[in-house]
């Protein structure tokens, strides 16, 4: 591991892709931010998932934009927890959907509040249920109306009531008519006092008849 890491950065970048994936974890643990930052989007794309996992938190900032892009989607959910939580706002937002989609549950929990929030609408709306349904309810309090405005019939019937309490004014009042239209009885009778007050006639008017009837008086 010593001679890996006495590799400058211009010797790890004309590794070939089999000579990278030849590294073992320990070598890849040994790699510093610099040497990780000069890998090309050739070198990270043939990085195993065990290597992916292997990097140190530290070093993961210095992947640039393309390099996270080039991650295969196996490698995307093979990031540890501490791992998710390292990547900054700019490199969560170069994930691409399929990338978004490919997190676990337990990655999606781990993105901070402030990095969700910079998501883009189309990472936001690429979510699955199972994403959503994860999201803590300061993760879904810290979503901008936009992320919120985004997300498909599926996805706002997974919230859970707890999710529901933990929306805000704006949020409910950027809520469609198709998602009010979603809402169960449930999630109708979730919403706070204070946020229906932000909801428009034509949403209203698109609750379903037994959503009415679930207002709580």
């Amino acid at each position: 591991t010593d001679q890996v890491t006495a590799l400058t950065s211009a010797e790890v970048r004309v590794l070939n892709t089999a000579n990278i994936q030849a590294l073992s974890t320990d070598q890849v643990v040994a790699l510093d931010s610099a040497q990780v930052s000069a890998l090309t989007t050739g070198q990270v794309r043939a990085l195993t998932t065990s290597q992916v996992a292997a990097i140190e938190t530290a070093d993961l900032a210095g992947l640039n934009t393309a390099s996270i892009r080039a991650m295969e989607t196996d490698d995307v959910k093979a990031l540890t927890t501490d791992q998710i939580v390292a990547l900054n706002s700019t490199q969560l937002g170069a994930l691409s959907t399929s990338q978004i989609r490919a997190l676990t549950t337990d990655q999606v929990v781990a993105i901070d509040t402030a990095d969700l929030r910079a998501l883009t609408t189309a990472q936001i709306a690429s979510f699955k249920t199972e994403q959503v349904a994860a999201l803590s309810t300061d993760q879904v309090a810290a979503m901008t109306s936009a992320e919120v405005r985004v997300l498909n019939t599926a996805n706002i019937q997974a919230l859970s009531t707890d999710q529901i309490v933990a929306l805000d004014s704006a949020q409910v009042s950027a809520l469609t008519t198709g998602q009010i239209a979603a809402l169960t009885t449930t999630q109708v009778a979730a919403i706070e006092t204070a946020d229906l007050a932000g909801m428009g006639t034509a949403s209203v008017r698109a609750m379903e008849t037994d959503d009415v009837k679930a207002l709580t008086t």
